[in-house]
């Protein structure tokens, strides 16, 4: 394991190049960002609308999540045709607008790549379940049932492995009598990546979407797409009918393979263009490989080894976040990609519950809570992703029953939890920290009805703390969350060090204090922040992985309370970032 104290070394005279180390990546969840027609769905006219919005934020980038035609059963990463808009979400020739209108701003557009499965209604899938002999068969996943069963019945799955949704990852389809494979969603059959049919469809239509000027994409699951052969069982899980085969569909034996063929065939010669990969399971060697430039796979890659921190085996069963496994963790992959490869950064997105709920205070400290993970977050070495909304401190909801619950994991987990005999007492305490469904509720724009998300009845509740926590309140407020995140976008964009300095972690052992460095060539920043809502003493010292009292007279950039009068003593929740220079 690497010392989370250990200096992060790069070579500090090389320029900040290509341009997306010093970018910050803005996710839209476009179903709950702005509706701009009144349907109670967001939707591209919602999106070309804040577009000043964003541009005042300081945003670089504009990630979408998926708006192409879709049936919407996993709320569009179940895509039935990858080169249409969904009617839900507008046209065609409103994502062209969407397009130049951005491009106009200076903000680039990154689409979501979503090519480990399909929708059971895409025409590939239409056809390749038609019959065994299709010519699309081996599209996808298809085996019998196991030797010496029926199909159908109870075991009878090709493999143990459980699907992310619950439940097994293999369906039967009774017209041919065969299985096939779902890691997630039975309406999401995996595509098969071993056929070169496959791969040369999914290389056009990447291509198909950078030619109209997309700038890049965010890579659904990628490290799902080679599966090892032959099929077999996962490891067991005990109490359970089903198995672990993740060791067996993550991180593949061609998946290296396929991502430098996709660059091959999509990226090689394109210039300015950002890659992102999510990487469920990677660890920081495959992280290593997927993100060395020497031979192309992807740019960054989101992992999700900080997200697994606050609970114990299932997501569900939530624990709280120990800082010290937070600091061993952010340490390791700081200094995994120091020299090779790439970080991105991130603490929420469509897939993860609310930050400030799930690691601040979004009590009486919510705003310096939010300020102070956007602070320890930003200043990392790496390209900071903020989801809509996180840039006002949007918070959970707090969901009471299985009626408030809309997205299929949290339903699909609650049914089948309750079928094997557990209470809604025990099951709905987890779900309403960690449920996805917490970062899809519309964006508080205001505090006027519907959160002014739409003129409509929204597709989803509506926070009612948007009387408080709105963008237009916070945009108006000097001191709100939103422009602690324009200070701390514009300080990356200035500093250089933001982007590229050594990265040294200080204070590794402290439980409650997050301390570290950041210093090229004679520039240094100094980061301490206090993850408690108590007042703290910054432990000083001389040696190393200590923080040298004389901070305390270096020029203070940044703060998420007023300037204090003398000394290291952080207030509740307290973040501050110093510099020296010389």
């Amino acid at each position: 394991m690497t010392d989370p104290a250990a200096t992060v070394r790069r070579d500090e005279h090389a320029p900040i190049d290509p341009w997306w180390k010093q970018a910050v990546v803005y996710q839209i969840y476009p179903r709950s960002f702005a509706d701009s027609d009144g349907d109670g769905i967001g939707d591209l006219g919602g999106v070309i609308e804040k577009l000043d919005y964003l541009k005042t934020l300081g945003v670089d980038v504009i990630w979408l999540s998926p708006i192409y035609r879709s049936p919407q059963d996993d709320n569009g990463y179940d895509i039935s045709d990858y080169t249409a808009i969904d009617p839900t979400f507008g046209t065609l020739a409103q994502f062209d607008e969407l397009l130049a209108v951005a491009h106009a701003h200076g903000i680039k557009i990154v689409m979501d790549l979503v090519v480990n499965h399909t929708s059971d209604e895409h025409p590939w899938f239409v056809e390749s379940r038609a019959s065994r002999s299709n010519p699309k068969r081996d599209w996808y996943w298809w085996r019998p049932a196991r030797d010496g069963m029926t199909a159908g019945d109870p075991g009878a799955e090709p493999t143990n492995w459980e699907s992310f949704f619950s439940g097994p990852t293999w369906e039967l389809d009774e017209t041919t009598g065969e299985y096939y494979l779902h890691l997630f969603s039975t309406k999401q059959p995996d595509l098969n990546w071993e056929n070169p049919e496959v791969r040369n469809a999914v290389y056009a239509m990447m291509n198909w979407w950078l030619d109209r000027g997309v700038d890049g994409f965010r890579m659904d699951v990628i490290n799902m797409i080679s599966k090892t052969l032959p099929l077999i069982d996962g490891r067991s899980t005990p109490g359970s009918p089903y198995g672990d085969g993740s060791a067996l569909f993550q991180n593949g034996p061609r998946i290296h393979e396929y991502l430098r063929e996709m660059h091959a065939a999509v990226f090689a010669g394109r210039p300015k263009l950002l890659t992102v990969g999510e990487t469920p399971g990677t660890s920081v060697e495959h992280a290593v490989v997927y993100t060395d430039p020497t031979h192309p796979e992807v740019d960054m890659i989101f992992q999700f080894e900080h997200v697994g921190l606050d609970f114990e085996g299932s997501k569900w069963n939530y624990v709280g976040l120990d800082l010290l496994d937070l600091k061993a963790s952010f340490g390791r992959w700081q200094a995994a990609l120091a020299d090779v490869g790439w970080n991105s950064l991130y603490w929420d997105n469509h897939d993860q519950p609310r930050a400030v709920s799930r690691f601040g205070d979004d009590g009486d400290f919510r705003v310096p809570s939010a300020k102070l993970l956007a602070t320890v977050l930003h200043l990392h070495q790496g390209t900071p992703y903020v989801y809509q909304g996180e840039e006002l401190g949007m918070t959970n909801i707090g969901f009471e029953s299985r009626a408030d619950f809309a997205d299929i994991e949290s339903v699909n987990f609650f049914d089948e939890a309750t079928a094997a005999g557990r209470t809604p007492s025990e099951i709905l305490p987890g779900m309403r920290v960690m449920s996805r469904d917490n970062a899809r509720t519309p964006v508080q724009w205001t505090a006027g009805e519907h959160a002014g998300f739409t003129t409509g009845t929204p597709w989803f509740r509506v926070n009612p703390n948007h009387r408080e926590i709105n963008a237009e309140a916070a945009v108006a407020d000097p001191d709100s969350v939103f422009h602690h995140y324009r200070a701390l976008i514009e300080l990356r964009h200035s500093e250089p060090t933001v982007a590229v300095g050594h990265f040294t972690m200080l204070l590794a052992t402290d439980p409650t204090i997050y301390a570290f460095t950041r210093s090229l060539d004679a520039t240094t920043l100094l980061v301490v922040a206090n993850f408690s809502g108590d007042t703290v003493e910054v432990p000083t010292g001389d040696r190393p992985g200590e923080v040298d009292a004389g901070w305390a007279d270096a020029e203070l950039v940044n703060s998420n309370y007023p300037p204090p009068a003398a000394g290291l003593t952080l207030q509740a929740w307290e973040a501050r970032v110093y510099r020296r220079r010389g």
